[in-house]
């Protein structure tokens, strides 16, 4: 089976969609001793190192990879290249992107899939991605970056990303972009991901959930279900009476005027779930779009729902570092298409 590294893991959305695509992750690194935190929960066998990439040396990774990986996969920190919030161009994140590509000229794989924000396009970061790639020796082909939606793979979310491909055209045949990015997948919208999970209600379990029975569900909610039948991840938020109010008067689609948070449309899709910062860039949380019809925000599981994540995928046990884990993913529903696009054409 062909095996990867992946770098900058998190909590794994680009670990989970690679296991599904058939892939095996030999080592996931990541500095976040929080937001990784239950990456080896929800992947025990798979090694995982919580670590400073920028630290790692060619012989410390030979070390880690004596058999070498065919592809290496990873999401740089992407907040440096944002086009929300405050850019520094001194940002140390920003050398990040550079060391994505340090690893993959010492590990030399087979290719290389790499995600960020669409801002690191813009004129005041093209520059940092263009030189990054221009580290890589002449064997490497490297498509042009592009920026996909993750709606368009299946996922009920609004959510644009870079990818940048690589191969080494040496180990395998290069596929055309328009073969790594072809879909057929269905549309999903808000509906068909959380509807079935509103009349959940607590198992005699602590911190779980489990299922009502539902005459029908959507075949997207269906994929979605723990075999288990129970799950986590489904606290409400219990808002101010006043709050509850001023919710009330929202319409779907329409955006509180006080906190901002966006109201859900059943039949659209989801606006792209945020991150919010940690407790070095002022533990501020991003804001939560509110439920469809619910004056509340929606749930760790409904954001998880509503990214790709399946229900037996495990986040923190705190809901700003659930949302935090969630908001910094990749949709395993995207990378599980690309990365499939790509193992079915170089059949490595």
């Amino acid at each position: 089976m062909a095996v990867l590294l992946d770098l900058f893991s998190g909590c794994g959305g680009l670990t989970l969609g690679s296991h599904k695509a058939g892939f095996q992750t030999r080592l996931a690194i990541d500095v976040d001793p929080i937001l990784s935190s239950s990456f080896p929960i929800n992947f025990p066998s798979t090694s995982f190192l919580n670590a400073d990439i920028s630290a790692l040396t060619s012989e410390r990774l030979s070390e880690l990879l004596p058999g070498g990986v065919d592809g290496v996969i990873g999401g740089p920190p992407c907040q440096a290249f944002s086009e929300m919030g405050r850019r520094r161009a001194d940002d140390p994140r920003r050398t990040l992107l550079g060391e994505f590509f340090r690893v993959v000229r010492s590990v030399e794989p087979s290719f290389f899939l790499m995600e960020n924000v669409p801002g690191l396009l813009s004129s005041n970061n093209r520059q940092v991605l263009l030189d990054a790639i221009n580290s890589l020796p002449s064997h490497w082909v490297v498509h042009e970056p592009i920026i996909l939606d993750a709606s368009e793979y299946g996922a009920p979310t609004k959510r644009k990303r870079v990818f940048v491909f690589g191969f080494d055209h040496r180990k395998v045949a290069v596929p055309s972009l328009a073969d790594i990015i072809k879909t057929n997948a269905a549309k999903v919208c808000v509906r068909d991901a959380i509807a079935d999970i509103d009349q959940c209600y607590p198992s005699t379990e602590f911190g779980l959930w489990e299922y009502s029975q539902q005459s029908r569900l959507s075949d997207y909610a269906s994929r979605m279900r723990s075999g288990r039948g129970l799950f986590t991840g489904q606290q409400m938020t219990q808002h101010r009476p006043e709050t509850v109010a001023r919710y009330s008067s929202v319409l779907p689609g329409s955006v509180d005027p006080v906190g901002k948070h966006k109201r859900l449309h059943w039949e659209g899709f989801c606006p792209t779930l945020r991150a919010g910062t940690g407790s070095d860039r002022g533990s501020y949380q991003a804001v939560r779009p509110l439920h469809p019809s619910e004056h509340r925000v929606i749930t760790p599981r409904e954001a998880a729902r509503l990214q790709g994540f399946p229900d037996d995928f495990i986040f923190h046990d705190t809901v700003w570092h659930s949302f935090r884990m969630i908001g910094n993913s990749v949709s395993p529903l995207i990378s599980e298409a690309l990365l499939k696009n790509i193992k079915d054409f170089i059949r490595l």
